[in-house]
């Protein structure tokens, strides 16, 4: 049963991806616009540009999945079967980036979208940097609760400690600095990197909703046995992504900015 769920999902997910690919714009950077415009408002004065190229992400969302992204192959490496929370310092710390990406993003919107005084001027290395913050947020949770979900032995130790925090941070300082530096050599692979973990925490995100629906919590021994999990949960990513793309380019034909510049 396992194997042939495997296979189903696989095969639809080839035909999704499929359609998908046919549907959306040429090219490799075109594909990565078309995931981003599934989750980020591709606002031309909130983004990075490669050259003259705009990036799939704008700095915030880029700042989001870069920040989960290395938030979870640090986690991978370093914490392997861990799956206590962090420690209360590090919670805080965490909190504290929340609290800051809610601030900087609703600043920045009341500014943008109702033209109301802002608290302070918004900027771009802010929606960077609170966005890193939060993408860091997104990686610990996401991963913390994974382990407790998905295998039958796993280790109660904190997934992040001080010391992995301030290794983290100094990571993400340097990500950072790679995607402000403006160097189209950097960027590219960040822009293909952070839009291919859009389809990849989704996909981690649908999985464990699809595990807890089932009841099927701490069932895995082995990477092999969260294979049909993992295929149905990128079925349903991939399900979002369609979606999404389809009904903003029917309010707006065209891949760019939403709402449209005027």
């Amino acid at each position: 049963m396992q194997n042939k769920t495997f296979w189903i999902a696989t095969g639809i997910a080839l035909a999704l991806w499929a359609g998908w690919l046919l549907a959306t714009p040429p090219g490799l950077l075109g594909k990565a616009d078309a995931i981003a415009y599934a989750v980020c408002a591709r606002d031309p004065a909130h983004s990075p540009f490669l050259g003259s190229r705009q990036m799939p992400l704008c700095f915030r969302c880029t700042g989001m999945h870069l920040g989960a992204l290395l938030t979870l192959a640090w986690l991978a490496w370093r914490a392997p079967r861990r799956g206590g929370w962090p420690t209360k310092p590090v919670l805080a710390v965490l909190a504290l980036f929340t609290g800051a990406f809610v601030v900087d993003g609703g600043n920045a919107a009341l500014h943008d979208l109702l033209h109301t005084p802002a608290l302070y001027p918004p900027a771009n290395p802010l929606r960077l940097a609170t966005g890193l913050g939060m993408g860091m947020v997104i990686g610990v949770v996401v991963y913390t609760a994974g382990q407790q979900m998905l295998w039958q032995r796993w280790h109660e130790a904190p997934t992040l400690t001080g010391r992995g925090l301030a290794a983290l941070l100094a990571a993400v300082g340097i990500g950072a600095a790679l995607v402000l530096s403006g160097q189209p050599l950097v960027l590219f692979p960040i822009a293909l990197l952070t839009t291919a973990d859009v389809v990849f925490l989704l996909t981690l995100v649908y999985t464990l909703l699809i595990i807890s629906v089932r009841q099927r919590t701490n069932f895995a021994t082995t990477w092999r046995d969260l294979l049909p999990h993992l295929a149905v949960g990128h079925v349903f990513a991939l399900l979002q992504i369609i979606t999404l793309d389809a009904l903003r380019f029917a309010l707006t034909h065209t891949w760019g900015a939403f709402p449209p510049p005027h």
